[in-house]
């Protein structure tokens, strides 16, 4: 206390510095760890991946189909896996998308066969995702005895009790993550296998180490664990920290608090901020070094086309644009009277969905329209003995085309129905429509991706008015219809137009028939928008691949454009030779959206 008052020091900043100091040491020992396993690793690891040379020792395991063939790169993949597990260590299997990931996990699995170890190992997959490892697994490797376990509760129950009794041989559980922890159940069953290998699919659902999710992930009884990401780093370095975590908890969960305010915190300055990014990234860069194997398709795919990126700025149109300013004004008042995130988290998405489309929104169906449009309702046999003060309040948290639809479905209000000029009233329909009457010209076919089910809905009339022949799949379409949709596009080159949600299509979705993707909305996470975009452009594609993405001129999307570049920049820093750059950490992006447009 002395040496701080004569010093003109608080003791609040001395105890700051202990942290910090605490913290660096933290992780200047976890680099020598990893630096110390790399240099291990490095000669063969070289040896493996070098440029030119067959450097493996492991060729295609004698199980696999004889009629398919791993690439040079896949074999390299392969080998690395074997190498990872030699040395009883976890990785990621970080691949950009699109360069068979989920190949190269069956290969691995089918090397472990040969070898003597038949398991059980687990692969848990987004739902999206399971068909697709359905019908790779049985198309690769035939010989692996393979158990599904997805289904209702009792479905899994029946499941659980197989398994339990021993009635059902198998080599490999394949899960999806609902089902692997929906229920204590569920979850018990997880811990009581003593699996050999635990698989994750789409590894980056597992970055926020304090979700639920990922805590009973982390329950799961396994020797080894392999996560596949095609986007290790989306939106910051702490979670990239979180998939190591995951892969290798015996050498990080002790370490976690210091992980985590390490690889978040912000420094106050430009400067500050810029020196210490770059000095965070080369720490990150040096302890995920063992861990983690990354080829982009420009690297490994010299014969894959090219893919073009087009920004489509789209002028709002009269109407729409004087909406839009009208809820800015409203939704400014509102911020700058109330500054909780949450708030400005609805204004945003507020602004998105006005940015494209009016019929997001309630602006048509005034209160007193309504009035009359509940009185007549009564008149319907379905309604007749309701309230139409209920009617009424049910029917203003209807958006328009809700209740554009809700008119189409009852006789008594279908005066009330809007025309088909308000319905295609859009600054983005009108770029869209002389892009997809170019398009078929040409005879390319369109992916068109939304974020929003009620977009795709109203993207459909669209289709319709112009005579695009369309099918649609997004979170609703069941599992087992997602394939037969997926195969008829493929097959069926009458169609134009694959119309897709952004999450549902965006995961395990082969669609390289098409060459155009439009994406009608941009994700805040732009890696959301590359799983999309590279449903096109990967192995099998033969045509370049244009990616438009559609942007309000003048809105709240420009910014959010702005903001997925920066984002995308950190991938771009920690796959670099040389550490450079700086990203506003993802805490920053709210602040940066405020209302600015």
């Amino acid at each position: 206390t002395k040496m701080t008052k004569t010093a003109g020091l608080s003791e609040d900043i001395v105890w700051n510095c202990k942290i910090l100091l605490k913290e660096r040491d933290v992780v200047l020992k976890l680099m020598n760890k990893c630096e110390d396993i790399s240099n291990k690793l490095t000669k063969q690891v070289t040896r493996i991946t070098r440029d030119g040379e067959c450097g493996w020792n492991i060729e295609q395991p004698s199980i696999l189909n004889r009629s398919l063939e791993l690439k040079p790169y896949q074999k390299i993949g392969l080998n690395w896996l074997a190498l990872l597990y030699k040395h009883r260590l976890n990785g990621i299997l970080a691949d950009e998308m699109g360069l068979g990931k989920t190949i190269q996990a069956i290969a691995f699995l089918a090397y472990l066969y040969q070898e003597g170890n038949k398991g059980p190992h687990l692969i848990v997959v987004p739902a999206s995702t399971l068909d697709n490892w359905i019908r790779e697994v049985h198309l690769w490797c035939p010989e692996l005895n393979v158990l599904f376990y997805y289904g209702s509760q009792e479905d899994r129950k029946h499941l659980r009790l197989d398994i339990h009794n021993k009635v059902v041989d198998f080599n490999v559980i394949v899960t999806t993550y609902n089902s692997a922890i929906s229920s204590s159940e569920d979850r018990g069953l997880f811990r009581r296998l003593k699996l050999n290998y635990a698989i994750f699919d789409e590894g980056h659902m597992l970055k926020n180490m304090s979700s639920i999710r990922y805590q009973h992930l982390m329950t799961i009884n396994a020797k080894n664990r392999l996560l596949l990401t095609g986007t290790p780093v989306q939106n910051n370095l702490l979670e990239l920290m979180s998939l190591l975590n995951f892969v290798m908890p015996h050498m990080f969960s002790s370490s976690t608090s210091e992980i985590r305010r390490m690889f978040s915190s912000k420094t106050k300055s430009a400067e500050e901020q810029s020196i210490y990014e770059k000095e965070r990234i080369a720490h990150a860069k040096q302890i995920i070094k063992p861990f983690i194997l990354r080829r982009v398709k420009d690297e490994v795919l010299k014969q894959l086309p090219p893919k073009k990126d087009l920004i489509e700025l789209c002028a709002m149109s009269d109407k729409q644009e004087q909406l839009y300013l009208a809820l800015l004004n409203k939704l400014k008042k509102t911020i700058n009277s109330n500054e909780k995130n949450s708030d400005m988290g609805n204004a945003m998405m507020q602004l998105r969905k006005m940015a494209n489309h009016p019929l997001l929104h309630r602006q048509y169906y005034t209160n007193e329209k309504l009035k009359t449009m509940s009185t007549l309702m009564l008149k319907e046999p379905t309604h007749c003995d309701a309230n139409p003060d209920l009617i009424f309040e049910d029917m203003t948290v209807m958006t328009d085309f809700e209740l554009h639809v809700l008119c189409k479905q009852y006789s008594h209000i279908n005066d009330f129905m809007l025309d088909v000029d308000q319905i295609l009233d859009s600054g983005k329909f009108r770029a869209l429509e002389r892009i997809l009457s170019d398009l078929k010209e040409k005879g390319d076919r369109v992916v068109l991706f939304s974020q929003f089910t009620m977009m795709l809905d109203i993207l459909e009339v669209f289709l319709k008015h112009w005579q695009h022949r369309y099918i649609r799949l997004d979170g609703k379409t069941q599992i087992s219809e997602r394939i037969h949709l997926i195969d008829e596009f493929n097959t069926d080159m009458g169609i134009f137009v694959f119309l897709l949600s952004t999450k549902a299509g965006g995961l395990g979705i082969n669609l390289t028939s098409a060459n155009v993707v439009i994406l009608h909305d941009i994700d805040c996470n732009p890696y959301n928008d590359k799983q999309a975009e590279d449903r096109c452009h990967r192995v099998g594609q033969t045509r370049e691949v244009q990616v438009i993405k559609l942007i309000s001129k003048g809105t709240i999307e420009e910014t959010m454009l702005k903001i997925s570049q920066q984002k995308l920049k950190l991938e771009q820093d920690m796959t670099a030779a040389e550490s450079g750059g700086c990203l506003a950490h993802n805490d920053d992006h709210l602040n940066k959206l405020k209302l600015q447009y």
